[in-house]
């Protein structure tokens, strides 16, 4: 059974549980010690060979000192998922280079030299690959990288080690969420090599009923059998959520809260961070299963761009939480209700 609201399908594939997917690729120079132990200059050093080699191939990127950014603009690209939260922090010889659709970010001088990271959106972890891939061939035509014929790619986490790759989808799972069903999930899936967080890393910070499921380790399997291992237990995640979903949504006290959640979204004067993401989900929920109008895959949108750093970054002024609330609400009325 597949989710359907009054307009069809969201626009991606399995985009009704699958938000996204995600290759994380780390890397490191060959004879380089890890950023941990670099100083500023030597950082400095690393961001322009990676530079250079990138200009040699012809891939052209925006460079973004990260030292240069005050901390809500930074956190802010942690919330729309282009870097990680680790790297808004131990700013000075940080750089960030973006493709221009933003698909493809490369993080220099976090954990490893070298962070490819590419997402594309609803199942299409082969596609995230391959454009990873392209921005890691072309480095690896102009720098050495440490690499062990035994161990693979040499990184400072040792998990890391082999591939170096991480996989992972970003998913909406209220049904499952709101049942329990992801705790027993979660502790499953564990044996498998895989594990289950929040939408920005944690297992402790799932917010909207977003959880991000990935392998755990890299070494002693092929990126292939990786993308494959995730699909599968993607859909099978997936089929469990819509069965749980079509159950879930015959109650009545059910469609009563996504009424009730839909109502104080159109009408509210202020609204949390958490307020709105607790509230879209039960509304995305309820537009999957045709109880509203609203756009799911624009709620998916507002899961992110609404969140606190990101609406300082829309005011272009650090607010105050209260201000913060005031311009979030505002924004989600004239999301959901643009005619007003």
């Amino acid at each position: 059974m597949s989710a359907t609201n009054g307009n069809g399908k969201t626009a991606h594939p399995q985009g009704d549980t699958i938000l996204s997917s995600r290759v994380r690729l780390a890397r490191n120079i060959d004879g380089v010690p890890f950023p941990v132990r670099l100083n500023v200059n030597r950082r400095a050093a690393v961001n322009r060979k990676v530079c250079e080699a990138l200009r040699q191939a012809g891939k052209t990127m925006r460079a973004i000192d990260m030292s240069r950014l005050y901390p809500y603009e930074a956190v802010s690209l942690a919330e729309r998922h282009l870097i990680s939260p680790e790297f808004t922090s131990g700013t000075e010889g940080r750089l960030l280079l973006l493709s221009e659709d933003e698909h493809v970010s490369i993080m220099l001088n976090e954990e490893d030299h070298i962070r490819i990271q590419a997402i594309e959106p609803g199942l299409a972890p082969e596609q995230a690959w391959r454009n990873a891939c392209a921005y890691d061939d072309a480095l690896d035509a102009g720098i050495q990288y440490a690499f062990d014929n035994r161990l693979g790619y040499l990184n400072q986490n040792p998990r890391d080690l082999g591939t170096g790759m991480r996989v992972s989808v970003m998913m909406h799972l209220p049904a499952l969420s709101k049942t329990g069903g992801m705790t027993k999930f979660a502790s499953m899936i564990g044996k498998l090599g895989m594990n289950v967080r929040g939408s920005y890393g944690d297992a402790a910070s799932v917010k909207g009923d977003i959880f991000r499921i990935g392998n755990q380790v890299s070494m002693g399997i092929t990126e292939e059998e990786a993308i494959a291992n995730l699909k599968s237990l993607a859909m099978q995640l997936a089929t469990r959520e819509h069965a749980a979903a079509a159950e879930l949504v015959k109650d009545i006290g059910v469609r009563d809260r996504i009424t009730r959640a839909e109502g104080v979204l159109k009408t509210a004067m202020l609204l949390t961070a958490d307020e709105m993401m607790e509230m879209l989900s039960w509304v995305r929920l309820g537009a999957l299963y045709g109880l509203n109008d609203a756009d799911p895959d624009e709620i998916s949108e507002m899961f992110t761009s609404l969140q606190p750093a990101s609406v300082n970054v829309m005011a272009g002024a650090k607010l105050t939480a209260a201000q913060r609330d005031e311009l979030r609400a505002q924004l989600v009325r004239k999301k959901l209700s643009p005619e007003s």
